[in-house]
């Protein structure tokens, strides 16, 4: 963390959030990542959460809310939001198809950047849009590289297993065939923070008449270069 400011509950609450920005976290896990007395730690978590500044995941532990995309967003200075245009614009191009950028919030996930297909039929998901984390490819790829835990939890009513989830990892994508919506098929890949953890999802979507029951034979490898472009620009803009 920079330096203090001097303002004791804002430090405090920087270092929770600072801590939060790695993943999940207890919290014990707060109180050791930070130094601070557990009561402190639980009182300023439950403020943050008031605030929508911190949420929670299906095992309780602790996340970035809600309100800090909400507030990135309005700033503009989302850095995923800001680099995203001309990747999603290429990706549409490659593809044919609507793009879009996914984060995870608890359980629930938000579109944060997107893009449509100019003409015909076509899945519209306007910015600000969520969805359930139990279904389509998005949803796959925001769970699959998540702790033990949070995979136990995520999985608990999902449209998908464990074994589709090792499926995604292994081949660094994922697809899904009506998941979300009857008529409607994605493709997914994972946006990483540089080299670092996974930060969001980027995937096309569109209807299964074209993009086919196995939408990931197609579109796959042109998604995953897409989540590799975009990764490699939140490393150098980093």
């Amino acid at each position: 963390m920079d330096s203090p400011s001097g303002v004791g509950v804002i430090d405090r609450s920087i270092q929770i959030l600072s801590r939060l920005e790695e993943g999940p976290a207890t919290l014990l896990e707060l109180v050791e990542a930070t130094g601070i007395a557990r009561p402190t730690v639980h009182r300023l978590a439950a403020a943050l959460i008031h605030h929508r500044i911190v949420g929670r995941d299906e095992s309780s532990r602790y996340i970035l809310g809600k309100r800090l995309n909400e507030l990135a967003t309005a700033a503009g200075t989302d850095r995923i939001t800001a680099l995203a245009d001309p990747v999603l614009n290429w990706l549409r191009e490659t593809t044919g198809e609507s793009a879009q950028i996914y984060r995870a919030y608890g359980q629930t996930r938000v579109c944060v950047a997107s893009v449509e297909r100019p003409v015909g039929l076509r899945d519209s998901i306007p910015v600000g849009s969520e969805f359930s984390m139990k279904a389509g490819s998005a949803a796959q790829v925001l769970l699959a590289w998540q702790d033990h835990q949070a995979l136990a939890g995520g999985l608990h009513e999902a449209a998908f297993s464990s074994a589709t989830l090792a499926s995604v990892r292994r081949r660094g994508w994922a697809q899904s065939v009506g998941e979300r919506e009857l008529g409607v098929a994605s493709v997914s890949a994972p946006v990483r923070n540089g080299q670092g953890p996974v930060i969001a999802a980027i995937s096309i979507s569109g209807p299964v008449e074209r993009l086919t029951r196995n939408p990931g034979r197609y579109h796959g490898s042109t998604v995953m270069t897409a989540a590799s472009r975009l990764s490699k620009m939140l490393e150098h803009d980093g």
